[in-house]
């Protein structure tokens, strides 16, 4: 028996894959029935585990556990408590208090558990990018995935799978310069690696970043966009009450949780000082860019060496 808990859908469904992998290897006839909670009526599990003349192996999947019905959830518990030789079972339940019954009797019988959690915060992300790569055998600077987790985002199934596609298409170290190579399409991210490079008062990974950014044709309002988000950010949460909860700050601010933590990481060495004239060279940078000057890429790296100053100036 094995039970998988969680909400992260590309962990449970890895958590299946694994099983049904492992039985098929004992028994390449193995047969699976992947169920979801309105296809498990009362009597069905008993059919579905009941013992084969010709000793038939089997995996039974129950998707969303938590939701099964009341008679259905004593027909599962009444089975855990005996179990078939022949079958495998796996429950995928959510783990909240809906159906916790259910789950706590499936811990009682011994079943193996697999933790499925929802990724919400970047540095979980991180954690999984870096052991994507530890898992196929190859090497990734933490710079590249720093990069690829700001280039792709939340979504777990395409950063697997944007992982799986630069290990076979790349020899040796992963860089962040692959990365850049690879996911030139992103404006977005590109302009925000260049804000989160200069307000962290990394000059020169700001500048590479933006002459990539350039380069990829990235609108330079974009970056003076970013930028300006990027000081404005570290200004509203040097001025919040201290000591205040992470989601307090978040409602308050307008600004997601998991920002609200990068943030804090960003604005180490910065000063009420720093604030403003980082705000004055990003007005600067925008009016460069939209017409006031002669050269809008000089403007921004201008912009960006200013702010990466004032980053640094309160750590001295």
């Amino acid at each position: 028996m094995t039970l998988a808990v969680g909400q992260e859908e590309l962990l449970l469904d890895r958590a299946v894959q694994q099983v049904v992998a492992a039985a098929r290897a004992a028994d390449p006839d193995t047969d699976v029935r992947d169920l979801m909670p309105d296809a498990l009526q009362p009597g069905t599990l008993a059919e579905l585990t009941s013992p084969s003349l010709f000793a038939e192996r089997k995996v039974v999947v129950v998707r969303n556990a938590q939701d099964l019905s009341a008679d259905t959830i004593k027909d599962v518990k009444g089975y855990l408590g005996t179990p078939a030789e022949e079958i495998t079972l796996v429950l995928l339940h959510a783990g909240g208090a809906k159906g916790k019954g259910l789950l706590d009797a499936a811990r009682k019988a011994g079943a193996r558990e697999v933790a499925c959690p929802k990724m919400t915060k970047p540095a979980d992300r991180l954690a999984f990018v870096r052991s994507e790569f530890r898992a196929t055998g190859r090497s990734a600077t933490p710079e590249a995935c720093q990069a690829l987790v700001d280039a792709i985002g939340s979504d777990l199934r395409e950063l697997a799978s944007v992982v799986s596609q630069l290990v076979a298409d790349v020899e040796g170290t992963i860089d962040e310069a692959v990365v850049a190579r690879y996911y030139t399409g992103r404006a977005e991210a590109s302009s925000f690696t260049v804000a989160d490079r200069a307000v962290e008062g990394r000059a020169a990974e700001a500048l590479e970043a933006l002459r990539w950014a350039v380069s990829t044709g990235v609108p330079p309002v974009l970056i003076t966009s970013a930028l300006a988000q990027g000081v404005r950010s570290i200004g509203k949460l040097a001025s919040a009450p201290r000591g205040a909860r992470p989601g307090d700050l978040a409602r308050e601010l307008g600004m997601p949780p998991w920002k609200i933590d990068r943030v804090r990481q960003q604005m180490r060495g910065w000063s009420a000082d720093g604030v403003a004239i980082a705000l004055r060279a990003v007005a600067e940078a925008d009016a460069g860019v939209k017409g006031g000057g002669d050269d809008p890429e000089y403007a921004l790296e201008k912009a960006v060496v200013t702010i990466a100053r004032a980053a640094r100036a309160g750590r001295r």
